[in-house]
């Protein structure tokens, strides 16, 4: 099976390896990644923005690889009351057109970082400032960050690129 990722994120690519050993344990994966453009703000803040540049990025991978599945991942902002929440949207799209979509776990955005994003920094920038690290997204992610290690970005959306392909793996409940 080939599968197409748009991203070269390595936390990205490690959470689809992550779901595929999990998915498709019989089943030799082929794993390939693209940088495309998911036609999305670099921060996006609301969940239909984020929808949006994930099934972008995952038409865009599949067509590029000309792979049997293209997967896209896109993290966002959300405001829900006067809470900002952040969370990764995950497309997943068949060779046919037929899409899956997930997310991962959701968490509260702390108060230090929502200044910083309300001003206009994307998140991964701030994660790199509190931190004092570079390129934190790439490893465990604001997720791995403010959970100490405990739940990072590659594992959290590990789940959502399955909860994607449920509507593959389990026909059944998607006639």
């Amino acid at each position: 099976m080939k599968i197409a990722i748009g991203s070269k994120n390595p936390a990205k690519i490690r959470a689809a390896e992550i779901a595929f050993k999990k998915l498709f344990p019989k089943i030799q994966v082929t794993v390939l990644s693209f940088e495309v453009d998911p036609k999305v703000r670099s921060q996006p803040e609301s969940d239909e923005e984020c929808l949006r540049g994930a099934v972008n990025r995952a038409r865009q991978a599949q067509k590029l690889g000309q792979a049997d599945f293209g997967i896209g991942m896109e993290g966002g902002l959300n405001k829900t009351g006067t809470k900002l929440f952040e969370c990764g949207w995950i497309a997943v799209v068949h060779k046919s057109g037929k899409t899956g979509l997930g997310s991962s776990a959701r968490y509260e955005v702390p108060k230090s970082m929502e200044k910083l994003l309300k001003d206009g920094v994307e998140l991964g920038e701030v994660i790199d400032r509190i931190s004092g690290r570079k390129n934190v997204k790439h490893e465990e992610g604001s997720m791995g960050l403010l959970t100490n290690g405990h739940l990072p970005r590659d594992l959290a959306y590990s789940h959502g690129i399955i909860f994607a392909f449920a509507p593959f793996i389990s026909k059944k409940y998607w006639k």
